[in-house]
């Protein structure tokens, strides 16, 4: 294992010079990407950005592709050097480890990216590794603002990049199944999708500011992110409360949920016409997304509604029971039902729990048999397995980077009403909120120097 690399803020302002804008100066024209792709036997070289937590996980996950002789695994990155050491360790001897994912953007023998940061530097990660030519899979949401979407659509459409986002939900095997179950008209026309979701925590036990710990680059880990104090409620894992780095349940399981949602009603490309939510902050701490949430997004030509609801965990619908012999035929158990999706139509109704690593459908979605010349959907092989067949074919992923800013879409504008206490119209030609100057101020956020897009 080499020395993990560093450059520090100094290093890098000399390194890109007085001028310099912002990060991709920093990079040579001469690693950007050449025309072409992977052949059908070739391994695709990747390095993972963001080793702890989710990114811990979806590091494990390619080492399964690694060992099946499909994947290379060139180097990891993380600014925890805890969770760097751990990582190198995860994927083995000849892995370099990286304390700047800069360094790994300008290596012409990686292929792609892995990012599992914490939300705020999806955008500008994104935009970064696309304009290199490195094909990239990025955690969910796939952004924070609805500015940054805008950018990565441009980027990754720009250089050619197959983009995968982690609202793996759409991949289960079960999601396949209500996927093909609602197309077919099992419950008539759907007008109306309830999502649910139990609350978003409180920072009940509050601690004032203190130096960060010795292995965190604290300032690296803002990031874009406006600089404040250190404190362990914003780091790890707990950023997801806080609307600027997180944005609460909305855009951390929405983003699942929602997601399901948009494919499953084939409306992936369109967007709502108008936004209306309302919810209940924290009490007390740093925290501030809402607790409990209401949002009506309503949608036109077609016309339907789709809600989010963050309740009391006692008016959550119960989870189905599996029997034994579902359970023997490697049906999972619903391990995780506080969260899902109600469809409601015209000839009954459907249900689904989760919506990311676990999609668990209705038992009548599951016993259905199709008749002849029922309509077939897309089943994908996995989701990772989809994006690397992106990378070698061009085939267009599940998750693309344009209908995962979609989803996103509906996360942040939903939080945006909530925090204006308005109803938002939007316009979905032109990606921009309508008729509402302070909204749309909103839409963007600045980013600290030299980490912007």
């Amino acid at each position: 294992m080499k020395n993990a690399k560093q450059l520090n803020r100094r290093q890098f302002l000399t390194a890109a010079g007085a001028a310099a804008a912002s990060v991709p100066y920093l990079i040579p024209s001469g690693v950007l990407a050449a025309p072409g792709r992977l052949g059908a036997n070739e391994r695709i070289t990747t390095a993972h950005i963001g080793v702890g937590g989710r990114g811990g996980g979806l590091l494990r996950e390619v080492t399964r592709f690694r060992d099946a002789g499909e994947v290379n695994i060139a180097a990891v990155c993380d600014i925890d050097k805890q969770r760097l050491d751990n990582a190198v360790k995860t994927a083995g001897e000849g892995t370099d480890a990286y304390h700047d994912y800069r360094h790994i953007l300008m290596r012409k023998d990686i292929d792609a990216v892995v990012i599992g940061t914490p939300d705020h530097w999806h955008g500008v990660q994104v935009v970064h590794a696309a304009e290199t030519g490195k094909h990239i899979y990025c955690e969910k949401p796939a952004c924070c603002t609805i500015e940054e979407g805008k950018a990565m659509v441009a980027a990754a459409k720009k250089n050619k990049v197959s983009v995968q986002i982690g609202s793996q939900g759409r991949s289960q095997p079960e999601a396949y199944l209500a996927h093909r179950y609602l197309v077919n008209g099992n419950i008539g026309h759907i007008s109306r999708v309830d999502c649910f979701h139990y609350p978003s925590p409180e920072d009940k036990n509050p601690v004032p500011d203190s130096d960060p710990p010795a292995e965190l680059d604290w300032d690296m880990w803002l990031g874009p992110l406006r600089w404040r104090p250190y404190n362990k409620r914003y780091c790890h894992g707990v950023f997801r409360w806080l609307l600027e780095s997180g944005g609460g349940q909305i855009r951390d399981r929405g983003a699942h949920v929602m997601s399901c949602a948009m494919w499953w009603m084939g409306a992936d490309g369109t967007g709502p016409v108008t936004v209306e939510a309302t919810g209940t902050a924290p009490k007390q701490g740093l925290w501030d997304s809402a607790v409990l949430m209401d949002v009506t997004y309503t949608f036109k030509n077609p016309d339907w509604v789709m809600t989010w609801r963050q309740m009391p965990n006692d008016q959550l619908p119960p989870a189905e029971k599996r029997t034994a012999d579902e359970l023997n035929r490697e049906i999972r158990k619903i391990s995780r039902p506080g969260y899902g999706a109600i469809y409601r139509g015209d000839k009954g109704e459907f249900i689904h729990w989760g919506g990311d690593g676990g999609t668990w459908a209705e038992r009548k979605a599951r016993n259905w048999e199709p008749p002849a010349g029922a309509k077939d959907v897309y089943k994908s092989p996995g989701h990772f397995e989809d994006w690397f067949k992106g990378i070698r074919t061009g085939s267009q992923t599940i998750m693309n980077m344009e209908a995962a800013a979609g989803v996103a879409n509906l996360c942040i504008l939903g939080n945006l009403s909530y925090q204006l206490g308005r109803k938002l119209e939007w316009d979905q030609a032109n990606q921009t909120i309508v008729g509402d100057a302070q909204a749309q101020r909103m839409m963007s956020r600045p980013q600290r120097h030299p980490y912007h897009l």
